[in-house]
């Protein structure tokens, strides 16, 4: 399996060095503009290849070295500073996507090519990459509320006093400050938050939720005001959705992709194999959370509009 990463920021090299750490590929190709960069990062994550899988790592500022690659990670573009939101990247990282993709396309097999899309605005990004890729939505996949939903789940766990791994929850529509939380649709385990509450007497009250909700939320403003980027958290998302999808695992996965009549990206839980966004699930929801997700979708939409 060979993978290019596209963007070598921050963001990149965290997910360059969270795949090679797999074993799953056998060639990487780390692109950026600024070859100086992408020599470096090649260079220095190679050298790692002594203390884990030997995996070759290709340095490139061309994209004629990606042909090959099944799969293409785009991470370029603006990140997220203090104080700002991931729509106030949207102007600039569409002129980043539009500059991207067709370079792609021209050098990878339309039959073959699966598309992770990682940058901000992420489903605006998804629905732009899928209209000027002309590949099937089930091959344009973002990392949607993976990471969104992971928190919730990390959050949860420390209030229940369970592991994440037996939480089912989820996060849902825009991967950004109008998202859902899908508590209508959580198990622990086998069992209903709610069943699960009253048989370990542990309280969840609607203000406890609120405040869970709001920690899920700004989760990233809070890590970019001290650390000036999120990197880890994002780059072990795309890992779990490469693994999934080289496996043929099949997982659900919260992925953003467009929805075939409305053209529409956001995220719901999704089965994820091979062949990419396999099937799109309606989860369970209650009557506040069919508005919230409506509303979601509305905001989403009206972004797209605006490039």
């Amino acid at each position: 399996m060979k993978v290019a990463i596209i963007g070598l920021g921050s963001v990149g090299a965290a997910v360059a060095t969270a795949i090679k750490n797999t074993g799953l590929v056998h060639e990487m190709v780390l692109f950026d503009r600024d070859g100086v960069r992408s020599q470096a990062a090649a260079m220095d994550l190679g050298h790692a290849s002594a203390f884990s899988f030997d995996v070759k790592i290709i340095a490139a500022n061309s994209y004629r070295e990606i042909k090959g690659s099944e799969i293409v990670i785009i991470a370029a573009g603006a990140n997220q500073k203090p104080g700002q939101t991931r729509t106030d990247l949207l102007a600039a990282n569409a002129d980043v996507i539009r500059d991207i993709i067709p370079r792609v396309m021209a050098n990878t097999d339309p039959k073959r090519v699966k598309i992770i899309i990682v940058t901000n605005p992420l489903d605006v990004m998804v629905m732009l990459a899928r209209d000027l890729s002309g590949l099937p939505a089930s091959r344009v996949i973002g990392t949607g509320t993976m990471l969104d939903s992971a928190r919730l789940r990390t959050i949860l766990a420390r209030h229940l006093s369970v592991s994440p791994m037996s939480i089912n929850a989820y996060v849902l529509g825009e991967h950004g400050d109008s998202s859902v939380v899908n508590w209508e649709s959580i198990n622990i385990g086998a069992i209903p938050l709610n069943d699960f509450c009253r048989a370990t007497k542990i309280s969840l009250p609607q203000t406890t939720r609120r405040t869970i909700e709001h920690r899920v939320q700004t989760a990233a403003y809070e890590i970019i005001k001290g650390r000036g980027a999120t990197w880890d958290g994002i780059a072990a998302a795309v890992n779990d959705l490469l693994r999934c999808i080289i496996n043929d695992e099949k997982r659900i996965l919260t992925v953003s992709t467009c929805a075939p009549k409305t053209n529409l990206a956001m995220s719901l839980p999704t089965i994820v194999g091979m062949d990419g966004a396999i099937q799109v699930l309606t989860p369970r929801l209650s009557s506040m959370e069919t508005v919230a997700l409506r509303e979601s979708g509305r905001i989403i939409k009206k972004n797209y509009n605006n490039i």
